[in-house]
């Protein structure tokens, strides 16, 4: 049986490195730092899972973050879990994401390792 895997898209590096609790879980993972690359990915490989950082960008004129374009390339598959860490200040940013876009989790950084574990162990079946 091969390991499930998932795409770990890190725009902003002030998180931590949760790769290595990622792995344990028997994920195969591959990590991307821009969403343009991660969505030429999205279109050869769908992953079981995706987890992406969100940043609020209020000067954006047509768009409320970083994660609209990756998120609008897994709408139409819903095989793949959805993720998004964030920070608790762009609550208000997120939930306007979450009206136009399917988000499965989401949790506050710094994300709790424990509920991220149980998280993706449950998603893993």
């Amino acid at each position: 049986m091969t390991s499930p895997s998932l795409l770990s898209v890190i725009e902003l590096l002030g998180h931590p490195n949760l790769r290595p609790l990622y792995e344990r879980l028997g994920y195969r993972v591959q990590t991307e730092f821009a969403v343009r690359r991660a969505i030429s990915l999205l279109r050869k490989e769908q992953p079981a899972v995706l987890v992406a950082d969100f940043y609020y960008q209020p000067d954006f004129r047509d768009r409320v973050s970083n994660l609209e374009s990756l998120l609008a390339s897994v709408q139409s598959n819903p095989g793949v879990k959805v993720l998004v860490l964030y920070e608790a200040a762009h609550q208000h940013a997120l939930d306007r994401l979450r009206q136009r876009f399917r988000i499965d989790a989401a949790l506050t950084l710094p994300a709790d390792e424990a509920r991220l574990e149980a998280l993706l162990a449950d998603w893993r079946g």
